[in-house]
């Protein structure tokens, strides 16, 4: 049992240090080329930072681990916005940019309801559904991209922008590798940590395997409110959440299709049909809706978001 739970704790370890390094490597390419500041959070660190998510469900799924793969990706989005996001807010609630986030919350909750439309009249997650969420990812991907050329320009000359270009490529590819093992260790031993507690997949991939491979996340939103940028953690949350669905979700099912999880009951039901994905709409809705409306950010929310994660986790484990 030891070694298992330390080789889960190195996996984890692994794809921390991993996506930190994949992330300044990514950045400092991106600045060598003088990409606006804005793109560079909205797309690459997004995707860096969802790189383990991504990593740990295409392993999941191809080893037959179907559960882990669905699991990880919407308790990833629970852990993203009810505690990442929750916590920044409820230590230093800020103002919300409304333009810049309109685009992706409206990516957001129409992937979402895709992707729940699917789960409680089909069941069965396809690679047609696999490739039509990685569609979903293209045209985000494209809009962002126009959409940031038609901004002003960010203002240049930051301390981190003359990073060697050798360097920023050393770090993008042992970032990649780092992440890669640590996802291999993380599902490996997750899985057989899971069966020795005799505890379903699904729930270790909706709690530790989530939190694990939200750690970059989290990292950033400490990251950015140290220096004072709320506003930028909530939209790297909100991308990461979206990028959650349509590339964790759409890399893992193209490769390796799956049908719904079923070893979780309550009340009788699908767990992930009564519980899971309707927290995952709901914290979203929580965080998203006041901040479209109103332009800022509360700490009512922030810890409102919190007390629903504390119960969801509990609930997870009592089931």
């Amino acid at each position: 049992m030891l070694v298992p739970v330390f080789l889960f704790i190195l996996g984890l370890v692994l794809l921390i240090k991993g996506g930190d390094w994949f992330v300044d490597g990514a950045t400092g390419i991106a600045r060598r080329f003088h990409v606006p500041e804005l793109l560079i959070g909205a797309t690459v660190v997004s995707i860096g930072t969802t790189l383990p998510e991504v990593m740990v469900s295409t392993t999941s799924a191809l080893e037959g681990h179907g559960e882990i793969a669905y699991g990880n990706a919407i308790g990833s989005v629970i852990c993203n916005t009810a505690l990442i996001a929750a916590l920044t807010i409820a230590v230093r609630p800020g103002k919300a940019d409304t333009k810049s986030l309109k685009t992706p919350v409206i990516f957001f909750f129409t992937a979402a309801v895709f992707y729940a439309v699917n789960a409680y009249f089909i069941g069965d997650f396809t690679r047609i559904f696999g490739l039509l969420m990685l569609l979903l990812f293209v045209i985000y991907m494209i809009m962002t991209v126009r959409q940031m050329k038609n901004s002003p320009a960010e203002t240049p000359a930051e301390e981190g922008e003359s990073m060697d270009l050798r360097k920023a490529l050393l770090l993008l590819v042992v970032g990649a590798a780092l992440i890669a093992v640590g996802a291999k260790l993380l599902v490996d031993n997750g899985t057989l940590i899971a069966q020795m507690l005799g505890v379903p997949e699904s729930v270790i991939a909706l709690t530790f395997v989530a939190l694990g491979t939200s750690l970059p996340e989290l990292v950033t939103a400490i990251t950015s409110l140290v220096k004072g940028h709320s506003a930028l953690s909530l939209g790297n949350v909100i991308g990461a959440n979206l990028f959650n669905l349509v590339l964790v979700c759409g890399v893992s099912i193209s490769l390796a299709p799956f049908q719904l999880p079923s070893s979780a009951m309550l009340f009788g039901h699908n767990a992930s049909l009564v519980l899971d994905l309707p927290v995952m709409f709901l914290v979203m809705l929580l965080l998203t809706v006041p901040a479209l409306a109103r332009g800022k950010l509360s700490r009512f929310q922030g810890i409102l978001l919190l007390l629903i994660y504390a119960a969801f986790c509990t609930i997870q484990f009592v089931m």
